[in-house]
């Protein structure tokens, strides 16, 4: 379906809020929504997110507890994906609102948001937005078992390096010692989604005890800016746990030493070719 030509789902309406129930898989488009200014405050997030397409749903959970906002199979005309609010209040009364949880996820993988301690019987808003109004197509479940990556803010970025080689080094805290594996994942910043690299087992002393400290080498074979997460996993269903992310920014330029000027204009024709690849992929895979 051609983006223009796309329906206006019913919860873009405040008022037709989609009622969710406990491990209930919905799908949803933020293509065509519109924003009710009157039903948002967007002083509540701070810079966590502006709106522009929002849509609305519901969640009165049967019994207290910790939650997850499972979100996945997103297809996103840009590279930005969704983002997440939740919070309780009186629908569109902003000033009875307590934002819980805010999230921008900058990518369309697959994540979840983890909510503690929700009240039996209370009713949740979930705001679900096209970050920078992207048009999404995504899958959402609230769920008592979380799927996908955690949902995370995004570590700073890093200065250009002309090594195409890339050492992770992290630590296992004591408070999940029960797991088992680490996962790498690698996303070059113009990507849609995160690629597995490896997978490493966690380590364990004669005494059964596991080892604090890894580390992880990675050859680059492109120039890029690429984001490295390392997410920890048990065999025992504990919820995945991000134990180390980082951007890291590989240039192949020739970098002149004594010109400061000279690294500024290289790493600005590094980021636009990288903008450039990135809309180059959007053209490729459109939303359908």
């Amino acid at each position: 379906m051609p983006e223009h030509a796309a329906a206006q789902v019913p919860n873009d309406d405040i008022a037709r809020r989609r009622p969710l129930q406990s491990e209930e898989l919905v799908t949803s488009s933020t293509t065509g929504c519109t924003v009710q200014w009157g039903c948002v405050d967007e002083l509540l997030t701070g810079k966590c997110i502006e709106y522009h397409n929002d849509q609305w749903f519901e969640f009165t959970p049967a019994t207290t507890g910790r939650y997850y906002v499972n979100i996945a199979g997103q297809q996103c005309r840009d590279v930005r994906g969704v983002q997440l609010v939740v919070l309780t209040g009186t629908p569109c009364q902003p000033a009875t609102y307590r934002v819980l949880s805010c999230t921008s996820l900058g990518s369309q993988d697959d994540v979840f948001v983890t909510l503690d301690s929700l009240r039996a019987g209370q009713s949740y808003l979930l705001n679900v937005d096209g970050y920078l109004h992207d048009n999404c197509r995504f899958t959402l479940v609230v769920s008592t078992r979380a799927q996908g990556i955690p949902a995370s803010a995004l570590p700073p970025a890093t200065s250009l390096t002309g090594n195409p080689v890339v050492t992770l080094r992290w630590q296992l805290p004591d408070s999940l010692a029960s797991a088992t594996q680490f996962r790498v994942l690698r996303r070059e910043a113009g990507a849609f989604r995160s690629a597995d690299r490896t997978v490493l087992a966690v380590r364990r002393t004669t005494y059964g005890a596991a080892v604090a400290s890894y580390s992880w080498t990675d050859t680059l074979s492109a120039a890029g800016r690429y984001l490295y997460q390392v997410v920890a996993e048990s065999t025992d269903g504990s919820t995945p746990s991000l134990v180390q992310q980082q951007w890291y920014t590989y240039s192949q330029l020739r970098q002149r030493t004594g010109s400061a000027s000279d690294v500024r204009q290289q790493a600005l024709q590094q980021q636009q070719a990288w903008e450039r690849q990135a809309r180059r992929m959007r053209r490729q895979h459109p939303v359908k």
